[in-house]
């Protein structure tokens, strides 16, 4: 099993600046990232590491009840660990 983590900035995001139905579909990505941390619907991002990859997750409104959130996080296979970098969230 992966471990999956919060930056200090996304957690800082997921405490103070997210509803309660946000931050719950953030902490279900996560949950899930634990399980399989390159699902199909995550799309690749370039990575200056050639140790680890970055990926964002975009929710949608129906899934936040409430803003548009992009997951980004970076995977490491030798840590087997998830960092989640930041929360971007929508208008």
């Amino acid at each position: 099993m992966t471990h999956a983590f919060y930056s200090d900035a996304a957690e800082k995001i997921l405490r103070s600046d997210l509803s309660v139905s946000e931050r719950t579909a953030v902490m279900s990505v996560r949950a899930s990232l634990e399980d399989d941390p390159n699902p199909d619907h995550a799309r690749g991002l370039p990575d200056a590491d050639p140790r680890s990859e970055s990926y964002a997750i975009d929710l949608v409104p129906e899934q936040t009840g409430g803003r548009g959130i992009t997951i980004v996080y970076r995977y490491s296979q030798d840590l087997d660990a998830v960092l989640i970098l930041w929360l971007i969230a929508g208008p």
